[in-house]
């Protein structure tokens, strides 16, 4: 019986900790289904609406997810040094794959230089949200949508790692409190500054700002170009890609949403 019992919490551990990977807080579907074999009961209001839905309505999701945002893994400088000469010789071992000879003057340190370029474009895993956002939530009696629109946004597709380039408008409805406004584009760029998939990016923007705020409502829209369309595959010079995620109201309300969506196309 004991036995039983132990194996009945490891197993629904297990659950919560797939709940809370990467800041999500998905519930819907599979994961809906995994949470009530683990655990007898079904998944909250919030969990069972969609995968794309999260503490929607003001329902909080649970402490797990609530912490996982704040004790994400990071990458230290020290890490850093450790890893460069690594990752110089990799850039060294593709240029000689590729017919040059990274001995010629041209390129003696293009290993190095592009090791420490990616590094930096990778820099969001070294960052944790809470140090940025730990002193700027302020009380504040505040029930008006806020926006910041056309945030600059520089990424790395995971797939090709080539660059992803555009601009990300941010909304919500504060619910007593509020953010900082430059600490909605450090969000950005520390998810950004990742190797990502652009549907990805999106939803951990919004999970961010409602885990931190509990708002009333957050909206994410992105635009961005891909150059692995531009430079290779179907070269499409012109393509965009637009991607949203709508949390609480915004997704509930269609004339919040609509509102949302009007004010960042003005």
């Amino acid at each position: 019986m004991e036995r039983s019992k132990v194996k009945q919490s490891e197993k629904q551990a297990a659950v919560v900790s797939e709940a809370a990977l990467n800041g999500h807080c998905e519930g819907g579907g599979e994961r809906g289904r995994k949470w009530r074999d683990a655990t007898g009961e079904a998944p909250s209001s919030s969990s069972s609406s969609s995968s794309s839905s999260c503490s929607g309505g003001g329902v909080k999701p649970s402490s797990a997810v609530m912490e996982s945002w704040k004790e994400e893994r990071t990458r230290s400088v020290e890490d850093n040094e450790m890893s460069l000469p690594s990752i110089a010789a990799a850039y060294s071992t593709i240029l000689r794959g590729l017919g040059e000879d990274p001995q010629r003057q041209g390129l003696l340190k293009t290993p190095w230089r592009a090791a420490t370029a990616m590094q930096f474009f990778t820099k969001g895993y070294q960052e944790k949200i809470i140090d940025v956002l730990n002193d700027a939530i302020f009380d504040e009696d505040h029930d008006e949508m806020v926006i910041v629109k056309d945030i600059d946004m520089f990424s790395m597709c995971e797939h090709h790692l080539v660059p992803i380039f555009g601009r990300v408008h941010i909304g919500y409805l504060p619910n007593k409190r509020v953010l900082g406004l430059s600490k909605l584009a450090r969000i950005v760029e520390i998810y950004s500054r990742r190797l990502q998939v652009q549907e990805r990016l999106t939803k951990q923007i919004a999970v961010a700002i409602t885990e931190a705020l509990q708002p009333a409502g957050v909206g994410v829209v992105i635009e961005a170009t891909h150059m692995c369309m531009v430079m290779r595959g179907v070269q499409k010079m012109n393509s965009k890609t637009v991607t949203s995620t709508m949390l609480g109201v915004f997704r509930e309300d269609p004339k919040t949403r609509d509102e949302f969506l009007t004010l960042i196309r003005s």
